[in-house]
């Protein structure tokens, strides 16, 4: 499956110079509002040490990472759901988007412009949450017109979710995100392909000063960020953009070393991903041969079947069983062949639910 993270945030605080670090992409970035224009999109492969071991292990032709695909949108200004700056074309890039990874401006710097004036990460956060909820408020309230009309049919489903939607315009008036709205499915038809932009998950990365890492732990703007964050039930990583673009140019033991001096377990991008995967409930399974060792992406909680359909429709349709290793294991015995002469290679039907990190080869027929 395709993941596709939208990267925004107001202008000028650093999502274009992010972005070219994960991505190596070449989008510009410079030192005035509206940089960005049209989204920049860069698909990058998603580090994963248990595909580097499990390629050391097989030996296989080909090694194939799962992937990510980051885009870079244009920076947002107050007034966006009326069509200011480049609001109409922001909001659109937004709806198209998985998950929304919020960069905010946690360093104080003169050289470079705030758009408005002073680093706010409050004011920041809530300018964009405002013109979201705005443009949402816009989408339902049409939504309110149509199925009132459809009503006067006295059909109970209409009147079902006219009722439902009517709740949800009054949650997002009150300044709520639909993504915390309670319905039940029938509830949810009224208003499911409205494709709500407060709907989509949201990961905050805070864009701090090399002097602030690992963690802002000393950063108040960045403390400011966790607090918001908390309330929402939202990841927060704590990044620093030039960092990244050096991070970027450097070989794997350079990255490794650099990565060291300054006391920082991982990049930017590997800890936007975790957070990313861990907010969209998503897990990784691996298929491993001599042809190749590939990574997969799925949510937590598809059964083999389902797994089996992300690679073909085919392998779903004719499923007959998952021949599964745990990656433990794998890594334990070494190989496919010595897992199944010490008992570990099970075999699983059609209700076996896939573990985050099963190597697994598929038996189907059709």
């Amino acid at each position: 499956m395709s993941l596709k993270c939208g990267i925004v945030g107001l202008p000028n605080v650093g999502k274009s110079s992010l972005f070219n670090a994960l991505s190596n992409a070449g989008a510009e970035a410079a030192n005035f509002p509206f940089c960005t224009i049209d989204p920049n999109v860069g698909v990058v492969p998603v580090p994963d040490p248990r595909l580097d071991k499990l390629t050391e292990l097989v030996r296989p032709k080909a090694t194939i990472p799962t992937s990510i695909e980051f885009v870079d949108i244009a920076g947002l200004v107050k007034g966006a759901s009326e069509g200011k700056g480049k609001g109409n074309a922001f909001l659109s890039n937004i709806r198209e988007t998985d998950i929304i990874v919020h960069v905010v401006r946690c360093f104080e710097n003169d050289d470079i412009i705030h758009v408005e004036g002073s680093v706010n990460p409050d004011r920041d956060i809530q300018i964009i949450d405002s013109e979201l909820l705005i443009k949402d408020l816009e989408s339902v309230e049409k939504r309110v017109d149509k199925l009132k009309k459809q009503a006067k049919a006295n059909d109970r489903l209409v009147k079902l979710q006219l009722e439902a939607v009517e709740r949800l315009r009054t949650h997002i008036e009150d300044g709520h995100p639909a993504r915390t709205f309670t319905a039940n499915a029938e509830e949810r038809e009224g208003f499911a392909d409205l494709y709500l932009l407060t709907e989509k998950p949201v990961l905050y990365a805070c864009n701090v000063a090399e002097s602030d890492l690992p963690d802002g732990a000393n950063n108040a703007h960045v403390r400011a960020v966790r607090a918001i964050a908390a309330g929402q039930g939202a990841e927060v990583v704590v990044l620093s953009a030039a960092i990244e673009a050096e991070i970027a140019e450097l070989e794997p033991a350079e990255k490794a070393e650099f990565l060291k001096d300054l006391g920082i377990e991982s990049a930017g991008l590997d800890q936007l991903i975790r957070a990313a995967y861990k907010e969209l409930g998503l897990i990784t399974y691996f298929t491993a041969g001599e042809k190749e060792v590939r990574a997969w992406t799925i949510p937590a909680g598809f059964k083999a079947p389902q797994a089996a359909g992300v690679i073909h429709s085919d392998f779903e349709r004719g499923f007959i069983r998952a021949e599964t290793i745990a990656f433990a294991d794998y890594v334990s015995y070494g190989s496919e062949q010595a897992c199944k002469d010490n008992g570990r290679l099970r075999s699983e039907g059609k209700e076996y639910v896939v573990q985050d990190g099963d190597v697994l080869h598929f038996r189907f027929n059709v």
